[in-house]
């Protein structure tokens, strides 16, 4: 009997001393300090408003030497050529990916310091930079009249919102051979863009191309000379 009055004694304070919880919520604003290098090219005539072509390097040309971002891309082009054109191109950090917003922000302080026409803002990039390239646009359709990616992954929150994009003239580039960005990415996005009616978008494939299928894009004077036809119409604006 002395048992069972101590089982029940214990089962009485296991159940009279139930555990409880609560819910809640809780609202956090997390500030991220985030610095970016760049270097800007200015056309002879500054004077009068002129284009401007944002380059996003990749991996490669992360870094403090600024000189890293004119190995490829517009500005390498630039040293033996001339655009009439400003030509931007942020930096990032070797400990660090690319952060969207402080690339937006970047065009914004350049836009107010110097006279870009708004209507004839282009970007594009390579590798980590096509990536970068893909959502700047998406983050900010409104932004751009153009946009080249080349050699760029894309995730999968960028093509859900593909068709954010469908109005602004795209040429893709890739290579066949890529072991590095698979040429599936490039593919994939295309086919969204055409899904949503995107009537400019063009996808060229380098059949001999591995990763770096920039080279003879960024050397061809052609891809400039197609980028500042473009103008923001009502359709992509």
């Amino acid at each position: 009997m002395k048992f069972k009055t101590t089982l029940l004694v214990l089962l009485f304070s296991a159940f009279g001393f139930a555990q409880s919880e609560t819910t809640g919520k809780i609202n956090t604003v997390i500030v991220s300090k985030y610095e970016l290098g760049y270097a800007l090219h200015k056309p002879a005539n500054t004077k009068e408003k002129k284009p401007l072509i944002v380059f996003i390097s990749g991996d490669g040309e992360k870094g403090t030497d600024i000189e890293k971002v004119k190995i490829h891309g517009p500005l390498n082009y630039l040293k033996t050529h001339q655009l009439d054109a400003y030509v931007l191109a942020p930096q990032c950090k070797e400990d660090e990916n690319w952060d969207i917003e402080s690339i937006y922000q970047l065009i914004l302080k350049i836009e107010k310091e110097n006279k870009i026409d708004s209507d004839r803002i282009y970007v594009t990039g390579l590798s980590s930079g096509g990536w970068a390239t893909w959502n700047l646009a998406l983050s900010y359709p409104d932004k751009f009249a153009a946009v080249v990616p080349i050699a760029g992954f894309v995730d999968l929150i960028p093509l859900e919102g593909a068709c954010k994009i469908a109005g602004i003239p795209t040429r893709i580039f890739h290579g066949l051979l890529d072991d590095v960005v698979n040429v599936d990415y490039a593919i994939t996005i295309y086919k969204e863009l055409k899904k949503c009616n995107a009537k400019d978008v063009e996808l060229t494939i380098f059949d001999d191309a591995g990763h770096n299928s920039w080279t003879r894009v960024y050397d061809n004077a052609a891809i400039y000379d197609w980028m500042l036809q473009q103008r923001k119409t009502n359709t992509n604006k």
